[in-house]
C-alpha cells in the first residue's frame, strides 16, 4: 500500500509492506520527514518504506527512508521493536548526512 503526499514542494511517498492501515504511523513518518526541510530546504522527494518482518521476533519493524536532493540521494535504514524509534534513528542519520552535504556545498 503506497500513499503520496505533496507538501512544500517535497513529494513524500510512504510504502507499507506486510502491513496495512497504520494511519498514525504514516502521519508520524510524514511529520518526521518534514522536519528534514529545516536542515536542507532543497529536498525534492522522500520515500519512506515501513516493513514488518514476520520471521524476526526482536527487531521485526524495519524503516528505510530515501531522500532525493539535486544530484544526490541519501538513504538510512534501521530495524527495531517499534516503528517510532526506527523512524527517529533514520531521521537522525539523514540529518547528519544532509548537514555534512550542506557543509561540503558551501
Amino acid at each position: 500500500m503506497t500513499k503520496t503526499t505533496v507538501k512544500d514542494q517535497a513529494n513524500i511517498k510512504i510504502t507499507l509492506r506486510h502491513s496495512n492501515n497504520h494511519n498514525n504511523i504514516e502521519e508520524y513518518a510524514r511529520d518526521a520527514v518534514q522536519s528534514l526541510v529545516k536542515f536542507f530546504p532543497n529536498i525534492m522527494s522522500c520515500h519512506v518504506i515501513l516493513d514488518h518482518q514476520k520471521n524476526d521476533f526482536e527487531k521485526n519493524k524495519l524503516a528505510e527512508i530515501t531522500v532525493h536532493v539535486p544530484q544526490n540521494d541519501f538513504v538510512a535504514k534501521e530495524a527495531g521493536v517499534a516503528y517510532e524509534p526506527t523512524i527517529d534513528n533514520c531521521i537522525a542519520a539523514l540529518t547528519r548526512q544532509l548537514q555534512k552535504h550542506k557543509d561540503k556545498m558551501q
